[in-house]
């Protein structure tokens, strides 16, 4: 798998397409082609966009949609999983705009993300919902360690003047609206960094997907906690992701060199240990849909 080609998939904001489109490489002259999907989970958030570097190829996807039109609870997060993956993505990076919930950790910071609160509510959150086949994959450590490491170095060598927290706990929300000043001081007292609305279910669908997956968060805002700062508001944060997120792109093309091999990652084969179901029972009828994950006929063997 080392000597393999990979193909890192970016999720971010709408900003991302217009990124991929004008991302410049070294080398081999660069292929963009701008990828629709359709996929078993209805239409992913909107285009994909693919760039040939020398060594890497990229995907790149805004989450919102063209615009930034979905709504955090309305992204068919299953779909873009889906996307990437059959596209020929060997690692996911997400970038994502969130609110601090300690005062170290400032607007304009670059967090790499190693653990999640999920507070999430109604979003489909699993391939494995329907009956037919059990799966509960582990997600003790839902970021990869080897890619979150790589990408902690991309940003030091890259944009060594952004500070950067080498990790933090996100908790993630359903939104879309933002914490009352009492929910935001519950969540520092449970040990949460940052707060946000994207990483989950991301984050699991990517484990599913046996994806390796790490998170670059970038701090826009206090929230509402900080009595001595302005409560977070839809503008505040545009204005700081505009003024920051083409540090914490280069960050992720810098990353294209470090790519670890997946088999590194908690996520390599994890569904072989997540299967529950009797193999006699993982018929053609029933893994038909999930075949794009890998064939199950290799589980438990």
């Amino acid at each position: 798998m080392s000597e393999s080609r990979y193909c890192l998939g970016v999720i971010g904001g709408s900003g991302i397409i217009s990124v991929g489109e004008g991302v410049e490489f070294t080398g081999e002259p660069i292929f963009v082609k701008a990828n629709i999907v359709d996929t078993p989970y209805g239409p992913p958030s909107g285009p994909i966009v693919k760039s040939r570097g020398d060594r890497v190829d990229f995907l790149f996807l805004a989450r919102h949609g063209l615009g930034h039109s979905i709504p955090p609870s309305a992204i068919n997060v299953r779909a873009n999983i889906y996307a990437l993956k059959t596209l020929g993505a060997t690692h996911v990076v997400s970038i994502s705009a969130v609110g601090s919930l300690r005062g170290s950790i400032e607007p304009g910071h670059l967090v790499a993300v190693n653990q999640i609160i999920d507070r999430t509510l109604r979003r489909a959150s699993t391939f494995f919902d329907e009956p037919g086949i059990a799966a509960h994959v582990g997600f003790a450590d839902p970021v990869c360690p080897s890619l979150r490491a790589a990408l902690i170095a991309a940003v030091r060598e890259e944009v060594p003047d952004v500070v950067l927290h080498s990790q933090g706990t996100i908790v993630v929300i359903e939104g879309p609206r933002f914490s009352t000043r009492a929910e935001s001081e519950q969540y520092r007292q449970t040990g949460a960094d940052v707060i946000g609305m994207n990483a989950m279910p991301e984050a699991v669908l990517c484990r599913e997907a046996e994806l390796p997956y790490a998170l670059l968060a970038l701090s826009t805002d206090y929230d509402c906690w900080h009595r001595g700062e302005e409560a977070v508001s839809a503008d505040m944060v545009a204005a700081v992701m505009r003024a920051n997120s083409g540090k914490a792109v280069r960050a992720i093309i810098a990353l294209a060199d470090r790519l670890p091999d997946p088999a590194t990652s908690p996520a390599y084969r994890c569904l072989d240990s997540a299967i529950m179901t009797s193999p006699q029972l993982l018929t053609e009828g029933r893994t038909r849909k999930l075949a794009w994950l890998r064939p199950f006929s290799a589980i438990h063997q």
